[in-house]
């Protein structure tokens, strides 16, 4: 998954042909119960370090079909009724859930969007997989290649139509189509091939009529979905967990194709009401959506009312103060920064309203590898930046850790590899950046650093360019919107050498992170592959580690490939290790952190 590259601690969380440990992870959890950043609370004084991460591989299961059933378990204290309004920095690229893939709106789909499986969270964080649509998380056959899945009773669109398996089909086949670029891509690349080449399968998806075949997917009849993969997939629990493996009205023009961003026919608890685009999104309820067929939703607000442009100071500010409707309000994404945090800290009374957790998130500075060509250049860059002072201006070692790898803590296999000394050299080692680049001819490198314009990375690109100019580079600093910078720097002619981007396993194996980050199949707008790798040992090595099914041998082959990618490509810095901070209202409870997206979960929220 990635985090949003634009937003601090909150990853966009990006996947792709995942597979190898992934299935391995599946398999196991199959065996024990037979898918550009708390609900703990914990205490905001304790030392972030010691914080343990509850996205790690063994704080997955699978549930059975009773786990499956709604209606959700209530939540002490909870009455129904008021306004959770919420503050965001940045508007939502996406509503549309073909193309969600990142943290803030994987947050608030939730609220309105339901896929064929999905996340149970408990009081202690830790994560089940369970039926949502489908009955329970689905029957395997064939090897595994085969998964057959049932849709439940009662279930609608906002509407009141009847969800069936055809609008299941709709979800899946309209991937295929030339506009769906920013989602998930696992499910149709397990059906009908890797990198791009599964849209040949159906190039325009299923708008002119045309259908995958039933040997890949079979829909017999209305509660009935079957997936045919290529290969072995014991992880495809997870993978239709995804926001794009739902439900799409099939009804001829309900999908309005790329329009759909603006109304996405709900079949969760709610419903769009208004939105005004860069401004603000109301969400209200839905009456036709069946709380007994749901078990982790609830209806508990009248309304979501979501206004974007707050930054993450003021909205840490505003959270504290609690003045008018703050009192009832949070964040999906927005975290508690260094302007707020001393505030936070000294106030006993935030504690019941305070979260700080490990995300599944890794913070890099992308090197773009089609403009840097030289290695050592690309070595200079990874030794002089400075990566201490970066998570200095996000709150410290309440916003991270400094990261040596691609890989984040969380992943199964994981080793604490550092081979450009960030952990011994937090402020940078120019020394060893100036030599690389004496070494290579290259000393007055001009760099083209592209940020977003938010009050973090303003500070931020201030400490990037010292340590870059202190090494021996020029630097030119280009400022994005918030807003568009997910868009820009995805452009694969994007003119930028280095910009931030972030991402986040989907669920904590290997093969959620390395294929669709460095496969270089995958180099096309919008794609994942931000530093535009082009390897075809690296893309043959994931072919090779995609067909291990043994769950420890895959995460460790996954881990050697990272650390390869990082030493002989360079194509990114590791900054660090994503952790979210997040402060509420003392007028709304339910408030819960999210492991898997790293955010604040919704679902549970009422007011007081």
């Amino acid at each position: 998954m990635t985090s949003d590259p634009s937003t601090p601690r909150g990853p966009r969380r990006a996947r792709r042909g995942a597979r190898p440990a992934a299935a391995a992870l599946a398999a196991a959890v199959l065996t024990l119960s037979a898918c550009s950043s708390g609900g703990g609370g914990g205490d905001p004084d304790d030392d972030p370090s010691r914080k343990t991460d509850k996205n790690r591989a063994e704080n997955y299961s699978l549930g059975t079909k009773a786990d499956s059933t709604g209606p959700a378990a209530p939540v002490p204290g909870a009455k129904e009724g008021g306004t959770v309004n919420v503050l965001q920095r940045d508007a939502f690229t996406h509503l549309d859930p073909a193309q969600i893939y990142y943290a803030d709106q994987l947050s608030v789909q939730m609220l309105y969007n339901r896929s064929l499986t999905t996340y149970k969270i408990d009081a202690n964080g830790r994560v089940k997989v369970v039926g949502d649509l489908a009955t329970d998380t689905g029957t395997s056959s064939d090897g595994g290649r085969t998964w057959t899945y049932t849709l439940k009773d009662g279930l609608k669109f906002e509407d009141g139509s009847p969800i069936t398996s055809a609008d299941v089909r709709q979800s899946v086949e309209r991937l295929y189509a030339k506009f769906a670029t920013d989602g998930p891509q696992y499910i149709p690349q397990w059906l009908s091939g890797e990198g791009q080449s599964f849209r040949k399968a159906l190039p325009d998806g299923p708008y002119k009529g045309d259908h995958l075949p039933d040997d890949v997917l079979d829909t017999p009849d209305d509660k009935t979905v079957v997936f045919h993969f290529r290969e072995p997939h014991a992880d495809t629990p997870y993978a239709v967990a995804m926001p794009n493996i739902g439900a799409v009205p099939a009804e001829p023009g309900k999908d309005t194709k790329e329009r759909y961003d603006t109304h996405p026919v709900a079949s969760g608890p709610y419903k769009i009401g208004t939105l005004k685009a860069g401004k603000s999104l109301t969400l209200v309820r839905n009456e036709h959506w069946d709380p007994r067929t749901d078990p982790v939703r609830h209806q508990y607000p009248e309304r979501f009312a979501v206004s974007f442009g707050v930054q993450e100071p003021d909205s840490a500010r505003r959270l504290l103060a609690e003045r008018g409707g703050d009192r009832q309000a949070m964040s999906f994404t927005n975290a508690v920064t260094i302007e707020a945090g001393p505030s936070v800290l000294k106030d006993d009374a935030t504690k019941d309203r305070t979260f700080n957790e490990v995300q599944p998130y890794v913070d890099y500075m992308a090197i773009n590898m089609d403009r840097i060509k030289d290695r050592k250049v690309r070595q200079a860059l990874a030794y002089a930046l400075p990566n201490h002072q970066i998570l200095g201006q996000l709150g410290g070692a309440r916003a991270g850790q400094v990261a040596g790898n691609l890989l984040s803590p969380s992943l199964a296999g994981w080793k604490d590899i550092d081979p450009y000394g960030k952990k011994k050299f937090p402020a940078g080692d120019t020394a060893t950046a100036k030599r690389l680049l004496r070494e290579a001819g290259k000393e007055g490198q001009e760099i083209v650093y592209a940020y977003p314009n938010t009050t973090e990375y303003q500070k931020i690109s201030v400490v990037v360019t010292q340590a870059l100019e202190k090494a021996g580079f020029q630097v030119e600093k280009k400022e994005i919107d918030s807003n568009n910078y997910t868009t820009e720097i995805s452009k694969v002619d994007n003119g930028f050498d280095i910009y931030r981007a972030s991402w986040g396993a989907d669920w904590p194996v290997g093969s959620t992170v390395v294929p669709p980050l460095f496969d270089g199949r995958s180099v096309v707008d919008g794609s994942q592959n931000y530093w535009h790798l082009r390897n075809g040992l690296v893309n043959a090595e994931i072919d090779r580690i995609n067909k291990i099914t043994d769950v420890e041998a895959a995460a460790d082959e996954w881990v050697k490939l990272a650390e390869k990618i990082l030493t002989e490509d360079v194509p990114a810095v590791p900054i660090f290790y994503n952790r979210q901070w997040s402060i509420w209202g003392s007028g709304i409870g339910g408030v819960k952190y999210h492991p898997v997206y790293g955010t604040a979960a919704p679902t549970d929220v009422y007011v007081k």
